[in-house]
C-alpha cells in the first residue's frame, strides 16, 4: 500500500514538472518567436541614440522682403563627449586648454558639456539637452584663428572640432531692431520634450517669444534624424535610420524695416529729450498702424536689447538685466504688455459717450478752473479757467472740468450711491464697445487686457481685497496711517464695491483705475480715422515656402465697430484736427506740411520711485494722418515723460517726418517710406542668400 502511494506521489510530481517545463517552453517561444518584433524594438530603443541635425529655420522678413531674422552659417567649436569621456581625466585637460583658447570660464564650459540628465534638478542651467554622441557647440561665433588652432593641433584637442552650424541672426539691415516683435529662439525644454503632441527633438531650436514663438510651426522646419545603435560600452554598432532635414518656411510681415528704424530712433530721442527736461522717463512705446486694415507697420518698445546675445550665450548678468527694474526690464514689451492711464487721449471716447447721453456736441459749456464734487475739488490742468467755450475748443485745449461736470451729472442720473435698476452707464458701456478692457488679438504672445473699471470690476476687486480693507485698524497701528487713509480704508471696507462720484469723473478723462496699452489706444484712434472699424492688429502678412510659394496669407480681421455716429465722427475729426492747429499740439504741428489730427495726454501717476521721488506724469500723443484722408495711426507713450506734447508729441512728429518724407516745410515724395497710395499689399520675393550684401538707405 505504501509503495503504491509513493508511486502515485512521484507521478504527480513528474506531471507538475512536465507541466512547468511546457509552460516555460511556451513562454520562451512567445518571447523569442511569436512576439519577437515587439521586444526587439524595445531592446533597440534602449540601445538607440538619436542624433539631431537642426533644420534651417525660415526667415522673418519685412513687407519688402528684407530679412529681419534669419539663419546664417556660424563657425562653431564643438565637443564630442563620446571621445573625451574615454580620456584618463575625463577631458579635464583638453577642456582647460579649450577654455584658455576661447577665453571662456572653465566652469561655464564644463557645465555646457554636461548632459542635463547628469545634473541635479535646479543645477542644470546651460546644460546640454542632446546626447553624448552629438557634437556639443560651445560657441557659434568662433574666429577662424581659433578654429585653425584646434584643427592643426588635433592631438592636444582630442574630441574638439570646428564646424559650421546654423545660427539665428538678426541682421538689422535697415538699422531696425524690433526685438519685442521678432522674439528669440532657444533650446527645447524638458516640458516640451515630454509633450508628444509637439514632436520636438533634443537639440532643436524653437521660438521662445514674439513671432518666433507664435509662428514656430511654420518657421521651424523638420530636423534630420540619424539613429545609431550602441552596445553596453556606448560604442556605435550600426545606423538604423538617417533622414535629411527639411528647411522651414519664411514669414513675411507687415513691418517696414526702414519705418521701424525711424520709429525706434524717434522713441529713443523722445525718452532722452524728456530726461533732459528733468523727468525720469523710464520706458516708452511707439506704434504705427495702417488705419485701413489694421496692419502693424512698426512697433517699438524702450528700453530694448539685442536678441543676438541669445545665440552668443547669455551670461548670468545679462539674464538678470533683462528682468531687472534697475535696467528698466528690457524684456517687457511696453507696446502690448505695458498698461497706463490714457489721460486726455481718452476724451475722444468721452465725446461719443456724451453724444449718446444727449449732450449737444456743437453746444457751449463752462470750463472753470475747478469743480467741487462732494467734498473734493477737481481742478483743470494747471488750474486754467477757459470760460464758456464750445466742445471742439474744449478738446483742443484739453479742458477737464467740462468732463467732470458731464460725468458727474450722468452718475447722479444713474442713482449715484444708490444705483438704479435700469442703469445707462453711458461712459462705461461706450468704453467697453471701444475695446477697453479687451485684448486686441494681435499675433504676439502675452498681450495685456488693460482695465475697464466699471461696476463689475469694482465688485470683483472689492471681493478680492475686502479682508485687506477691513484690516485697516491693525495696519493703522503697525504703519501709523494718517486719519485720511484710515477713513478711506474704512469706507472701502463698508462699500468699496460702489462706483462713487470720484470714480465717474476720473474715468471721463482717462484717469483713476483706467488702464490701456499703447496698442489698444492705437487701434481706437485708427478706428476714428477710418470711419469706425476696429481692426485686429496684424503683424504677419504671409507664409512663403523656400521655393517662393505662398501657402498662407493673412487677411484683415475686424474686431467690431466703435459706437460712434457719423456726426460723432465728423465732430471728432474737427476737434482732433483743432488740437494740432490751435490746441495743445499746435506748437508742434501748426505749420507741419502734412495735416495731423491727434490728442495729447498727461497721465497723473501715484507712487514713488526707488529713490523716494514722486513719479512723473505719463506722456501720450495719439494721432492719425493725413487728416483729410487718414492712412496711418501713430501713438507714442513715454512713462514718466511729463507733458504729452513735450515728449511723445515731438516723437510722433519725428515719425511722421520720416513716414511722409518731410524736409523743412515741404513733403519730398521720393524720401517717403511708402508711395502716396500707401503700403503695397504684394508679397515680396525673399532673398536670404543675398541679405548680407543688402543695404537700405535710411530716409
Amino acid at each position: 500500500m505504501s509503495s503504491q502511494r509513493s508511486r502515485l506521489n512521484l507521478l504527480i510530481v513528474q506531471t507538475l514538472v512536465v507541466s512547468l517545463m511546457f509552460a516555460l517552453i511556451g513562454r520562451l517561444f512567445y518571447l523569442q518567436v511569436a512576439n519577437t518584433s515587439v521586444y526587439q524594438d524595445a531592446a533597440l530603443s534602449i540601445q538607440s541614440r538619436d542624433i539631431v541635425s537642426p533644420a534651417l529655420r525660415g526667415a522673418i522678413t519685412d513687407s519688402q522682403g528684407i530679412p529681419m531674422a534669419m539663419d546664417r552659417p556660424g563657425l562653431a567649436i564643438t565637443v564630442d563627449r563620446s571621445v573625451i569621456d574615454k580620456q584618463a581625466d575625463k577631458g579635464v585637460a583638453v577642456l582647460t586648454r579649450l577654455s584658455n583658447l576661447l577665453k571662456l570660464p572653465y566652469p561655464d564650459l564644463w557645465q555646457g558639456t554636461r548632459l542635463c540628465g547628469e545634473l541635479e534638478i535646479g543645477k542644470r542651467s546651460g546644460c546640454w539637452n542632446g546626447t553624448r554622441f552629438q557634437a556639443i557647440p560651445i560657441t557659434k561665433q568662433a574666429t577662424q584663428a581659433q578654429a585653425l588652432v584646434i584643427l592643426e593641433n588635433s592631438d592636444v584637442y582630442a574630441g574638439i572640432n570646428a564646424e559650421t552650424l546654423p545660427v539665428r541672426s538678426y541682421p538689422m539691415i535697415a538699422g531696425e531692431l524690433p526685438v519685442h516683435v521678432l522674439g528669440y529662439v532657444g533650446g527645447v525644454s524638458e516640458a516640451d520634450l515630454n509633450d508628444p503632441s509637439k514632436g520636438f527633438y533634443r537639440n532643436e531650436n524653437v521660438g521662445k517669444s514674439g513671432l518666433e514663438y507664435v509662428y514656430d510651426d511654420y518657421l521651424r522646419g523638420k530636423p534630420g534624424i540619424k539613429t545609431v545603435i550602441v552596445d553596453r560600452k556606448e560604442s556605435v554598432t550600426q545606423t538604423s535610420q538617417n533622414s535629411q532635414s527639411t528647411p522651414g518656411n519664411n514669414l513675411v510681415t507687415n513691418i517696414s524695416a526702414p519705418l521701424q528704424a525711424a520709429v525706434e530712433k524717434a522713441l529713443d530721442k523722445a525718452v532722452h529729450t524728456s530726461r533732459s527736461m528733468g523727468y525720469h522717463a523710464d520706458s516708452g512705446a511707439a506704434i504705427v498702424l495702417n488705419v485701413k486694415n489694421g496692419a502693424v507697420l512698426a512697433m517699438a518698445s524702450w528700453p530694448t536689447y539685442d536678441p543676438n546675445m541669445f545665440q552668443k550665450g547669455l551670461t548670468v548678468k545679462q539674464a538678470k538685466d533683462l528682468f531687472s527694474e534697475s535696467t528698466g526690464v528690457p524684456a517687457l514689451s511696453r507696446a502690448i504688455q505695458g498698461t497706463y492711464a490714457p489721460a486726455s487721449t481718452f476724451k475722444a471716447l468721452s465725446v461719443v459717450a456724451a453724444s449718446a447721453a444727449g449732450y449737444n456736441l456743437n453746444g457751449k459749456y463752462n470750463c472753470p478752473s475747478k469743480v467741487q464734487i462732494g467734498n473734493r475739488e477737481f481742478k483743470n490742468f494747471e488750474a486754467k479757467n477757459e470760460g464758456t467755450i464750445n466742445l471742439e475748443q474744449a478738446i483742443a485745449v484739453s479742458c477737464d472740468t467740462i468732463w467732470y461736470q458731464i460725468a458727474y451729472d450722468q452718475w447722479v442720473r444713474d442713482g449715484g450711491l444708490s444705483p438704479k435698476s435700469n442703469l445707462k452707464d453711458y461712459f462705461f458701456l461706450n468704453a467697453k464697445n471701444f475695446g477697453v478692457g479687451k485684448k486686441t488679438g494681435i499675433d504676439l504672445p502675452d498681450e495685456a487686457t488693460g482695465r475697464l473699471p466699471d461696476r463689475d470690476w469694482k465688485k470683483n476687486y472689492w471681493k478680492a481685497n475686502k479682508d485687506f480693507f477691513c484690516n485697516y485698524q491693525k495696519r493703522a497701528k503697525a504703519k501709523d496711517l494718517t486719519p485720511y487713509l484710515i477713513a478711506i480704508a474704512h469706507e472701502n471696507c463698508l462699500d468699496g464695491y460702489i462706483v462713487r462720484a470720484g470714480d465717474a469723473v476720473n474715468f471721463s478723462i482717462g484717469q483713476g483705475d483706467t488702464l490701456l496699452s499703447p496698442l489698444q489706444l492705437a487701434t481706437m484712434y485708427a478706428a476714428v480715422g477710418n470711419g469706425g472699424t476696429l481692426y485686429k492688429p496684424q503683424i504677419a502678412r504671409a507664409v512663403v515656402t523656400p521655393a517662393g510659394k505662398v501657402i498662407k496669407e493673412f487677411k484683415p480681421e475686424v474686431n467690431g465697430k466703435i459706437p460712434a455716429t457719423a456726426s460723432d465722427l465728423e465732430f471728432l475729426h474737427r476737434a482732433l484736427r483743432a488740437v494740432a492747429t490751435r490746441g495743445t499740439g499746435a506748437g508742434l504741428f501748426a505749420n507741419f506740411p502734412v495735416p495731423v489730427s491727434g490728442k495729447t495726454g498727461t497721465g497723473q501717476v501715484l507712487g514713488r520711485n526707488s529713490n523716494g521721488s514722486a513719479k512723473d506724469d505719463t506722456s501720450w500723443f495719439a494721432s492719425y494722418a493725413p487728416s483729410n484722408n487718414p492712412q496711418y495711426a501713430v501713438v507714442m507713450m513715454v512713462s514718466q515723460g511729463g507733458f504729452g506734447a513735450a515728449a511723445s508729441g515731438g516723437g510722433v512728429k519725428d515719425i511722421y517726418t520720416a513716414l511722409f518724407g518731410v524736409k523743412g516745410n515741404k513733403v519730398d515724395p521720393a524720401s517717403a517710406i511708402f508711395p502716396a497710395s500707401g503700403p503695397s499689399s504684394a508679397i515680396p520675393v525673399i532673398d536670404t542668400k543675398g541679405a548680407a550684401a543688402m543695404k537700405v538707405v535710411k530716409k
